[in-house]
């Protein structure tokens, strides 16, 4: 990268961090459990409730459980389960429909991160009914409070229970665009250990090292806080301590409750410090050929570490002390070195590998202009990097 964006990019990043204080982050508050709901709707002062789900996990009745308590706590609960794996906006404005026709004050989206994207865009065009989603779309334009959003997350991994972040595709013309506003962050974060423990083995293993992968980049980048540095090194942590539990024994609830409470920590941190590289790769990735975003994610983690080199080193041994694979007579060498070869034996262990299928050398400027276009300047990585110098690793992890 020239000296000229790099001076920008920084000077981009400082401001962004300066002006941090001043932004209106919110932090979920906490709930551990759906029995934790009634009370804080009614705390709250709603009786009628729209639920947003997909038909998968609805399917699989892992909604019912709360159906049935709030139902038994006179709370009227209005199902939409029809919320696609990239949400349009057709779905959020049938489930908006259903928020009016049954009188609804309050809002719960029940899934992975699409399901939340769609919930928190219903608040969004609750909040704003004069404006249609496109409108929205970039960052601040939904600058009043959405309708009390709890976040009941399936997975340990995407984080969605904590950011600002709604992405919605237009049904007629497929493109995707993100809406990014404070009021979006979900009120309440509901980690309910018994909706995921029918996850299989991969899932399991993929969406928590993309937990993993969100607190080390949050670690790592130049914007950190007091705040965001105690997330992400307590998430590391308890990743490390019990991800491979989980992956061996996806009944072990106590290990799957710690993982939620794990990914919650991390999406705090990069929701407040951001992510880097990994994440701007995955995501250019996963548009072009739909490679799930913890699986690239995982792929692509120790590649960006090693390329960080010694920018890294005394950061990482921060984390491998608390991942209990390095201690602090270690150097910072050799801690951060041993904290990447724990991450490749993971790779190993979950059967994930440390190749992507299907990516076509001839895509490979075009992926890295996205990924620069998406990390440059706002992502403050360790060391910035151009879209010639980030094709080096669309290489690295392409199938020989």
């Amino acid at each position: 990268m020239n000296i000229f964006k790099k001076a920008y990019c920084r000077v981009f990043q400082f401001g962004f961090r300066a002006a941090m204080p001043l932004l209106p982050y919110k932090r979920p508050i906490h709930l551990d459990g759906i029995n934790s709901i009634p009370d804080a709707l009614k705390t709250e002062g709603i009786n009628s409730v729209l639920l947003v789900t997909d038909a998968s996990i609805y399917s699989l009745n892992l909604t019912k459980p709360l159906e049935e308590l709030l139902a038994s706590k006179g709370i009227k609960v209005t199902v939409y389960n029809k919320t696609v794996a990239n949400p349009t906006n057709i779905n959020v404005e049938e489930a908006r429909q259903l928020y009016i026709d049954n009188n609804c004050t309050g809002l719960i989206g029940f899934g992975g991160g699409s399901s939340m994207d769609c919930a928190k865009a219903v608040g969004a065009r609750i909040a704003k009914p004069k404006k249609t989603l496109s409108q929205m779309k970039g960052v601040m334009k939904v600058r009043c409070k959405i309708p009390p959003l709890f976040a009941v997350p399936t997975t340990a991994g995407t984080g969605s229970e904590t950011t600002v972040a709604a992405i919605i595709t237009d049904a007629e013309t497929r493109h995707k665009y993100c809406i990014n506003s404070f009021p979006l962050i979900p009120k309440y974060a509901v980690l309910e250990a018994e909706v995921t423990k029918s996850l299989p083995p991969h899932i399991t293993a993929s969406t928590g090292m993309d937990a993993l992968t969100h607190a080390v980049e949050a670690f790592i980048g130049g914007s950190t806080t007091k705040e965001t540095r105690h997330d992400a090194t307590e998430a590391v942590g308890l990743i490390f301590e019990n991800l491979y539990k989980v992956y061996e024994n996806g009944s072990d609830l106590e290990a799957r409750q710690k993982m939620l409470y794990a990914s919650f920590l991390a999406g705090n941190a990069f929701t407040k410090s951001y992510v880097g590289y990994v994440h701007a790769i995955a995501h250019s990735l996963g548009g072009k050929y739909n490679t799930p975003h913890g699986v690239a994610n995982a792929v692509l983690l120790p590649y960006l570490l090693e390329a960080y080199g010694s920018k890294i080193y005394k950061k990482l041994h921060t984390l491998a002390i608390a991942a209990k694979c390095a201690d602090e007579n270690d150097t910072d060498e050799s801690a951060a070195k041993k904290f990447i070869e724990a991450i490749k034996k993971m790779q190993v262990d979950f059967k994930i590998g440390n190749t992507i299928k299907g990516i076509d050398k001839n895509d490979i400027p075009t992926l890295a202009k996205y990924a620069d276009k998406e990390g440059n300047p706002l992502y403050p990585v360790p060391v910035l990097m151009n879209a010639k110098e980030l094709e080096a690793f669309y290489y690295m992890v392409m199938e020989k």
